[in-house]
């Protein structure tokens, strides 16, 4: 059993990482650190796990547990590093985008691994830190690496990605309550997101180049869950980018290639990647389906965890979608 440690417990992703963490038969959660809720029950904030503990909110943080979690908002992750130090021995997954690049990648001594198993398993497995990607960055480097590690992207490749009103957070916003987004939909920061630089990262992790990455991000009018489609010039057949994607992704825990064009809710819920890929004309067109809360958050931070510290990759993470 290892302790855990979770910083910023009352958000979407911390709830989520509550849940999975109370389920997962190697860990005991050691405290569940918030400045505003100390002393209460984590049910107050989140009313699912009613029952599931008996845990509260703690105003203190213990610097020796085995693992802690920081899912704090943006910017805000190096500050409490620096002001909170955890021992040498405490392993750290950041939720946030302060470590995700390279030039950000050093912090108090620790070397911050990029935090996607597609991508750095054998990396993050000997790694003391890691940098838990975004969920847009999540969704379309899982879509697109494949064909990134054979240099296949040299032409522009134009994103359309749809994302549900959690990736927002839990913080009330113009644009996140529910009398605006009900019936409703509009795109946000088009062409210049900020998943885009680790994006580029990813698909550049192979030594080759990409054209632009052109992401238009759309904001939905559901709760979770993100949907991209890319595409791009292929000249192959749909079957050889078939081959290429199943022998990238072979022994994925995962991450699934279907042969049937896919939907949000077979992973809602779930730790799951779901690819398809359709070819049209000279271009072939990649949809990659993930809940952002958890294969886009939390999930992946325990896939993460169950790396770092040699447990089965799948432990505590085999959950079902609600498809009905």
């Amino acid at each position: 059993m290892i302790r855990v440690g979770i910083i910023g417990g009352s958000g979407y992703t911390g709830g989520e990482l509550i849940r999975i963490l109370l389920q997962h038969p190697q860990t005991k959660i050691g405290f569940v650190y918030s400045t505003t809720r100390a002393g209460q029950a984590l049910s107050k904030a989140h009313p699912d796990l009613l029952g599931q503990t008996e845990l509260t909110f703690s105003g203190e943080v213990d610097p020796g547990v085995d693992v802690v979690f920081l899912c704090l908002g943006h910017g805000n992750s190096k500050a409490f590093l620096k002001e909170n130090p955890f021992s040498p021995d405490t392993r750290i997954i950041d939720l946030s985008n302060d470590f995700r690049l390279g030039a950000d990648a050093r912090y108090l001594g620790r070397q911050y691994v990029y935090g996607l198993p597609e991508l750095n398993e054998s990396k993050i497995k000997t790694a003391d830190a890691v940098a838990n990607p975004g969920c847009f960055a999540s969704a379309i480097e899982l879509g697109l690496l494949p064909l990134a590690k054979e240099n296949l992207l040299q032409g522009e490749v134009h994103i359309h990605a749809i994302t549900g009103s959690t990736g927002a957070g839990a913080g009330l916003s113009a644009t996140s309550h529910f009398s605006w987004r009900e019936n409703n939909l509009s795109w946000y920061k088009p062409f210049t997101h900020q998943h885009l630089g680790e994006i580029s990262q990813s698909l550049s992790a192979f030594g080759g180049t990409h054209g632009a990455l052109r992401l238009l991000p759309i904001r939905g009018n559901f709760t979770r869950g993100i949907l991209a489609t890319a595409y791009t010039r292929f000249e192959g057949t749909l079957e050889s980018a078939r081959e290429l994607y199943a022998a990238f992704y072979q022994g994925a825990a995962f991450t699934q290639l279907s042969q049937e064009e896919i939907h949000l809710k077979q992973v809602v819920n779930t730790n799951q990647c779901h690819i398809h890929l359709h070819r049209h004309e000279d271009l072939l067109l990649v949809t990659s389906a993930v809940d952002n809360l958890l294969k886009g958050a939390s999930g992946q931070a325990v896939h993460n965890m169950n790396l770092m510290f040699g447990f089965p990759q799948t432990m505590g993470l085999m959950l079902k979608a609600g498809v009905f």
